[in-house]
């Protein structure tokens, strides 16, 4: 066997999915084996491989084994010249492994390799050469002086800026997510240390190479797409405690004790400054606007109240300012929240619609209370109105100076397929299935296409051009995405674009062939939209927390209720235990039927759609069909809806 692939997947199916075939297709002609290992996804990514990829080996692990463990499990049986460990979030060109393996069949002093790596929107990683992470190179990329000097031999030693990404150099540290290892390097260096659970392991062992009497190399005459940042939220706390802490691994395992001693300094100091960093980013992305909104619409009620006390001699007791407006204002916040007002991009449209949601709500406790608290019915009209313009007024403000809180575009994308007949309608159709809102402008043949090939009528409708002039029909047509579509474009074509057009604010996205996903990643931190048929609607965040909202609120009605109700389950002790099985999440009021697949993951539900029909439904394929049709169009109502007509059912024994 020539060449062992690792991929260690957790909780991204689509990216592995994509990874897989751009994989199969570079093992043309290669003996080649393949082993997938999943550290206990719940995405459906197993079920997904062993469907869609039954060649393809799967270890598929009852917990999250870590990075390290799971790449060894896979080593320890594989029987390949060479290793490749590559993560799931990549592409590769179609010439990357017999060039990478030319390379070291060719230079046998080489114990570990690693290639160039471009982002989804075509720009250079520059992980993808590093220098050994000294106490001095921490120092230096700590305070940020490497960012300052990129190309300074002194400070810009941990991504080696200096050295020209464009050709081979002998590096110390490979990253991950593509590191090529030779067999006999890796027997004599020893397997990955699962010490380090994640991050820190491809340092640890490039550098066991070095030591071993290897060398390390960097190979930029092939290519790969890394969507870096699509298993782990980067942004978050914990990130910077696993991450920094397997730097202080490193440091004691391989340092001296003086010199690991003052990098654990430095590390800790780093720690507690991107821990910092990370709660008051968190803060402000989730408390900054709820508590502006709260002080402006407080304020406004303040001195209507005052304007209205001295213009009409209305008095108005105390409880009315320090208990009744936070109350108004509270539901207002709150309803804009479950609106979805608060999600980013932010739309002015949801935000009315929380205000005005939160009103009725505040007009309907209004009628219940008794006259004595029954303070004022104008001021709670104007007090939404105020709202509303203020509100938006402080979002088309902040949007002016702040790009974290940008306001959603009214202007849809400019969009064009680069594929060919069957494949470019396939995607457009799957567009469509998956409701986005862009605007289509056309198809690009791809350039290897004859001119003699027929095309559909709809192909030639909305035919731009070729795939050698996709530059001039960016500037030409003003396109702000393009879709490769994975079946007729080679990675290597769609690498080579992305790569040539980095500069432009273009977006780049790849449709696997015979996939019902587009995916694509605009940048490291923003990992873009996802195009899936069937599940837009229960995947948005609104839903999503509009169905754990209406789990809570059901379960507490039902736990006042129950003394009552319970005579009426057909089960009343499992109705008082799926009670509190809700209310700790561990389960939803309502879920799937049956097994799914294709689906996004969701809690297993007492209820589903079944319960919402009179006859009794055994097919899979109709169960398949409904499971698709709640996850598409989900809405609030659905749920309540399944709850009113299967309310006998609540005490359920449920099977997770």
């Amino acid at each position: 066997m020539k060449l062992t692939i690792v991929i260690v997947n957790y909780n991204v199916k689509y990216f592995l999915e994509q990874c897989l075939h751009s994989v199969i297709k570079a093992c043309t002609k290669l003996d080649v084996e393949i082993w997938v290992v999943d550290n206990n996804s719940v995405d459906g990514s197993v079920d997904m491989v062993q469907q869609k990829f039954p060649g393809i080996n799967i270890i598929a692990n009852s917990d999250n084994n870590g990075f390290s463990k799971a790449n060894n499990q896979a080593i320890v049986i594989s029987s390949g010249e060479y290793v490749l460990l590559l993560n799931p979030d990549t592409v590769v060109e179609e010439d990357t492994f017999t060039k990478v393996i030319g390379f070291m069949d060719t230079h046998p002093d080489a114990g570990a390799l690693g290639v160039k790596m471009i982002d989804g929107s075509g720009k250079f990683l520059p992980e993808s050469k590093r220098g050994l992470p000294t106490y001095d190179v921490a120092f230096y990329k700590i305070f940020g002086l490497s960012a300052l000097f990129p190309k300074s031999k002194t400070f810009g030693k941990y991504h080696l800026g200096f050295l020209d990404e464009n050709k081979i150099h002998q590096v110390d540290i490979l990253a991950g997510a593509f590191m090529l290892l030779r067999r006999k390097a890796l027997d004599k260096s020893g397997l990955l240390d699962e010490d380090f659970f994640m991050y820190g392991e491809d340092i640890d062992l490039s550098y066991r190479i070095l030591k071993s009497g290897y060398k390390n190399y960097y190979f930029p005459e092939t290519r790969i797409i890394h969507y870096k940042g699509e298993s782990t939220k980067r942004s978050s706390v914990n990130y910077v405690f696993v991450f920094y802490n397997a730097m202080i691994i490193f440091a004691q395992k391989h340092f001296s004790k003086s010199n690991a001693s003052l990098f654990s300094f430095l590390i800790r100091i780093a720690i507690y400054l991107r821990a910092f960093t990370a709660l008051l980013s968190r803060f402000i992305e989730f408390a900054f606007l709820p508590i502006l909104d709260f002080a402006l619409v407080y304020t406004g009620i303040y001195f209507m109240k005052k304007y209205w006390s001295s213009n009409f001699s209305i008095h108005y007791p105390e409880i009315f300012l320090f208990v009744a407006v936070p109350v108004y204002c509270l539901i207002w916040i709150i309803s804009i929240f479950f609106s979805g007002g608060y999600d980013l991009p932010i739309k002015p449209a949801r935000i009315v619609r929380g205000i005005f949601t939160g009103t009725i709500l505040i007009l309907i406790i209004y009628a219940l209370l008794p006259e004595e608290l029954r303070f004022s019915r104008a001021l709670i009209l104007l007090g939404a109105f105020w709202a509303s313009a203020i509100i938006i007024s402080s979002r088309l403000i902040i949007n002016l100076f702040s790009k974290k809180f940008t306001l959603a575009e009214e202007t849809r994308k400019r969009l064009i397929i680069v594929g060919n007949d069957e494949e470019g309608n396939r995607v457009l159709s799957l567009l469509k299935l998956s409701e986005t809102t862009h605007h289509f402008i056309g198809f690009v043949k791809t350039s290897s296409t004859e001119e003699v090939v027929k095309t559909s009528p709809e192909y030639s409708k909305y035919f731009l051009g070729k795939a050698d002039r996709l530059q001039e029909l960016i500037e030409v047509y003003g396109i702000d995405e393009i879709i490769f579509c994975g079946k007729d474009v080679s990675s290597q074509e769609i690498i080579s674009f992305m790569s040539l057009t980095s500069a432009t604010n273009v977006e780049y996205k790849i449709a696997p062939p015979e996939s019902l996903f587009i995916i694509g990643s605009s940048s490291v931190d923003d990992p873009g939209e996802l195009y899936i048929i069937d599940i837009n609607s229960i995947n948005k965040k609104v839903n999503k927390r509009n169905k754990r909202f209406i789990d809570i609120v059901m379960s507490l009605f039902l736990l006042v209720i129950c003394p009552l109700f319970i005579f009426t389950q057909r089960n009343g002790i499992e109705f008082i235990k799926n009670i509190f099985r809700v209310l700790s999440g561990k389960v939803s009021w309502v879920g799937y039927a049956g097994k799914t697949i294709m689906l996004p993951k969701i809690k297993t539900g007492i209820l589903n759609p079944l319960d919402s029909l009179h006859s009794k439904i055994n097919d899979d394929l109709t169960i398949n069909r409904l499971n698709s049709l709640y996850a598409k169009d989900y809405r609030v109502y659905t749920d309540l809806n399944i709850i009113r007509k299967g309310w006998r059912n609540l005490g359920r024994l449920t099977v997770r």
